[in-house]
């Protein structure tokens, strides 16, 4: 997660907290509890205007970012290896994400007529 994701996290758990501080401490969440609900309760999610998701990347999603990152000459000099393994630990030598962290803030907008 890189830092404007965490920051808005931060702030949503901040106005959980706020809105939650005189909650018995048995039911109040933890910020690593919060975000695992956040991610798996869409209910919860919705109230708090916060939707994380996050996906594994394919073998060729990381390739192509892989190939974004690095010059045309030093993808060639791979461009020949065969067997998953082997992309995989390339891949990982050069620290290419596993996953696809994708954090939404939701503005509700409620209004009476």
């Amino acid at each position: 997660m890189n830092n404007e994701q965490q920051q808005i996290i931060d702030e949503v758990y901040n106005n959980y907290r706020q809105e939650n501080k005189h909650v018995m401490y048995l039911t109040f969440l933890l910020e690593d509890e919060f975000i695992r609900r956040i991610k798996h309760d869409t209910e919860f999610s919705k109230k708090w205007g916060l939707k994380v998701d996050e996906k594994e990347l394919s073998l060729d999603e990381r390739v192509k970012l892989f190939s974004e990152n690095v010059n045309g000459e030093h993808l060639m000099k791979y461009a020949d290896s065969d067997g998953l393994d082997v992309w995989n630990e390339i891949l990982n030598k050069h620290n290419i994400p596993t996953k696809l962290i994708t954090t939404t803030k939701i503005t509700k907008i409620e209004s009476y007529e």
